[in-house]
């Protein structure tokens, strides 16, 4: 707790140095939508951008993401990955969740550097952008926003949660009167209305939505096959993951009808080695599970197999907000003023 108060002091001085202007925020040529959320990692935010990249192409928009690509190996400052159909780049030299993206999104343009006013300048000459996503940005007061999209997870809430390094939150949940749109992730796995009132108690002038995981598939990690869910999902498996909330993801498992005989989770973004994965086998047999399930994130971190003793699936979800068509609306409205001003 000693240290927590030595963060938000930092973070207290940090966020004056720009509102004095003796840090710069620098504003790109297009309008930047961010995503992010208070605490470190877990709050489906890959996903959602996975579908606000895809609305957004649906209604004639051309976005480019810019995302840091955390985790990622020392290589160069700005990596493009240019859009192509069947494009799989290396999750080692541009983060887990870029190369997911990636995968996900073969029309859409992402760029990954630490500068992401670098790399908005990079995706609007190279591939002439029309708008950014900025990819965990809530934070990233070195580049200016038009429309800031928090995530908050509806399984944790914010009340007494801790900063950094005692608890998850990166900001007091006060920041969230900078937030223009609230998305309470999760809805399906807890009620999201005590989370919602203290959001509208913060900030009575943003607009709140909610949003579900849903699970499309198990992908095939050996053989890249799509299989849908059986209606009974009555056989054993044996669960792990390296994500910010790995509870969440085994919660949603048995949402699901997945009857979980373990589970392991290991750190957020982990890299999996060979002799861990002979581990996670062993102890799947020990338990009596027929398959191994992990995210899609994860199935990007584990090393190249052609066949294992027991097959290992990821789940392939993704991201339904409740009020769709109300979210759209305002989400557009809100580029549309940005785009009459410019």
């Amino acid at each position: 707790m000693p240290l927590s108060a030595g963060f938000r002091m930092g973070v207290a001085l940090r966020m004056a140095a720009y509102r004095h202007g003796w840090f710069t925020t620098r504003r790109l040529n297009r309008p930047v939508v961010s995503v992010g959320n208070l605490s470190v990692g877990g709050t489906g935010k890959t996903p959602f951008v996975e579908f606000l990249a895809g609305l957004l192409v649906e209604r004639g928009w051309k976005p480019g993401i810019l995302t840091r690509g955390y985790g990622r190996r020392k290589g160069p400052k700005i990596i493009a990955i240019e859009p192509r159909a069947g494009r799989e780049p290396d999750p080692r030299d541009v983060g887990d969740e870029p190369a997911l993206l990636a995968k996900k999104l073969p029309d859409v343009p992402i760029v990954v550097c630490a500068d992401r006013y670098s790399a908005g300048l990079w995706a609007e000459e190279k591939f002439n952008v029309n708008l950014h996503i900025l990819d965990d940005g809530f934070q990233h007061f070195a580049l200016a926003r038009d429309v800031d999209i928090v995530l908050l997870d509806s399984t944790k809430g914010v009340s007494g949660q801790a900063l950094l390094p005692a608890g998850r939150l990166r900001e007091p949940i006060t920041a969230l009167r900078r937030a223009h749109m609230v998305i309470l992730t999760r809805a399906e796995l807890a009620d999201p209305a005590p989370t919602e009132a203290q959001v509208r108690r913060i900030n009575p002038k943003a607009e709140i939505f909610r949003c579900a995981t849903k699970v499309k598939g198990l992908l095939n990690i050996s053989s890249g096959a799509l299989e849908k869910l059986s209606p009974s999902q009555s056989e054993p498996i044996y669960a792990f993951c390296g994500i910010g909330n790995p509870s969440a993801f085994f919660s949603d498992l048995e949402k699901w009808g997945f009857t979980v005989a373990s589970r392991n989770a290991f750190p957020d973004h982990h890299i999996y080695q060979a002799k861990e994965i002979d581990r996670l086998i062993t102890c799947a047999w020990e338990s009596g599970a027929k398959k191994l399930i992990t995210t899609e994130k994860d199935a990007l971190n584990l090393p190249q197999r052609d066949k294992t003793e027991i097959p290992i699936f990821a789940c392939v979800v993704q991201t339904e907000v409740s009020e769709g068509a109300s979210f759209e609306e305002a989400l557009l409205e809100r580029l549309q003023t940005v785009r009459v001003n410019a």
